[in-house]
C-alpha cells in the first residue's frame, strides 16, 4: 500500500493508504468491474431507488459489455461466478421488460454471447 499525499477530491483524506493496482489480484478488478457495469445498467434500466429516467439504449450498451466481461471470466469467477450470471440474466430480462417493441429472442443485449433469456 502507498499513501496519497496529492489527493484531488477534497471529501478524500490524503492520509489514508491507497492499494497500488499492481497488488489488487485480477479476479478482485474484474469483479469490480462487473458490479460497476451493473449497477450502472440497473440505473439505465430505472431501477434505482432514485428513478432516474430510463435509457434503453445506454442499457443496451452497458449490457451487452456486461455480458461480454462475464462470458470471457466465468473460469476465473469461481464462486462468484453463479450468482454474476443471475445477475446479468435478471437485467437482461428487465431490459426485455422495460422494452415497448422487445428483441426476438436471442437478439436482446449480450444475448448473441449468453444465449436467449426468456
Amino acid at each position: 500500500m502507498t499513501e496519497n499525499p496529492h489527493s484531488a477530491d477534497p471529501g478524500v483524506d490524503a492520509d489514508l493508504p491507497v492499494r497500488d493496482l499492481a497488488d489488487v489480484p485480477a479476479v478482485e478488478v474484474i469483479t469490480k468491474s462487473i458490479v460497476m457495469i451493473m449497477s450502472s445498467a440497473a440505473e439505465k434500466l430505472g431501477l434505482a431507488e432514485d428513478g432516474a429516467a430510463v435509457d434503453l439504449d445506454e442499457a443496451r450498451r452497458l449490457i451487452t459489455a456486461l455480458a461480454g466481461l462475464v462470458t470471457a471470466s466465468l473460469p476465473d469467477l469461481g464462486l462468484h461466478a453463479a450468482p454474476i450470471r443471475d445477475g446479468l440474466k435478471s437485467l437482461q430480462l428487465a431490459f426485455r421488460e422495460a422494452s415497448s417493441i422487445p428483441d426476438a429472442p436471442g437478439t436482446g443485449p449480450g444475448e448473441k454471447l449468453t444465449g436467449p433469456v426468456h
